[in-house]
């Protein structure tokens, strides 16, 4: 079981580097075993081209080490928030992808300005407060899970797959390490389509409702009619 837990997230993690999410050794991926409670995650720091299933670190959802024999990613305690309190979901990312990465910095959601956007994220893709001094100098990695978690107070994570920290970068997840990156990538993508929409029209007030809905009710959902 933690076999194939571990290969899973190998896969995650290799997938954000094919898909030019990541530089260096920056971000890192997870999955859960909802049976277990166990959580495997990228050590910290290793480069991505020597990594193997062997080396992802397995911790319980407190952080204690269960098996591996090197340190988990900086970012597990707010990964293990985010297992906490989202139970629906299987699996997390976190990059440092430019254009999301742009957004989080400048501390702006990312309206829903088309109907890519729409297909994946119902609503504009959240920016968390900032974190206080107080917060930064404690549990900074705990506290940025926690800012996560109140930014969703009123948002549901399945509808969301994703969310800006602010000053920070993304994270995104999804209901296994897979479906995690695939999100992330997704996130990326629509950063990017939103800057350059934002350059070319400041004015532009984005998708109706009516469309919104239209779209991201085609491929989720009990009605939905996208796919074979």
């Amino acid at each position: 079981m933690l076999d194939e837990l571990r290969a899973r997230v190998l896969e995650a993690n290799l997938e954000i580097v094919r898909r030019g999410l990541v530089l260096y050794t920056f971000g890192n991926a997870s999955g859960i075993d909802r049976v277990t409670g166990l959580v495997a995650i990228k050590p910290s720091g290793v480069p991505y081209d020597t990594m193997t299933a062997a080396d992802m670190v397995v911790s319980d959802l407190h952080g204690k080490v269960i098996e591996g024999e090197l340190k988990p990613s900086s970012d597990l305690a707010t990964h293990l928030e985010l297992y906490r309190a989202f139970p629906a979901i299987g699996g997390i990312v976190h990059t440092h992808s430019e254009f999301a990465t742009a957004w989080a910095q400048a501390g702006r959601e990312i309206p829903p300005y088309g109907t890519t956007h729409a297909d994946y994220f119902y609503g504009p893709v959240p920016v968390t407060e900032d974190l206080s001094a107080e917060e930064i100098q404690g549990e900074y990695v705990l506290n940025t899970g926690k800012a996560i978690v109140r930014r969703f107070r009123n948002l549901d994570p399945e509808a969301v797959p994703g969310v800006l920290v602010a000053g920070h970068a993304p994270f995104a997840w999804g209901r296994d390490p897979m479906q995690a990156a695939y999100h992330g990538v997704v996130l990326e993508s629509i950063a990017r389509m939103a800057y350059y929409t934002a350059t070319l029209n400041p004015g532009t007030r984005g998708v109706s409702q009516a469309l919104l809905d239209r779209h991201y009710f085609r491929k989720h959902g009990a009605k939905a009619t996208y796919g074979q």
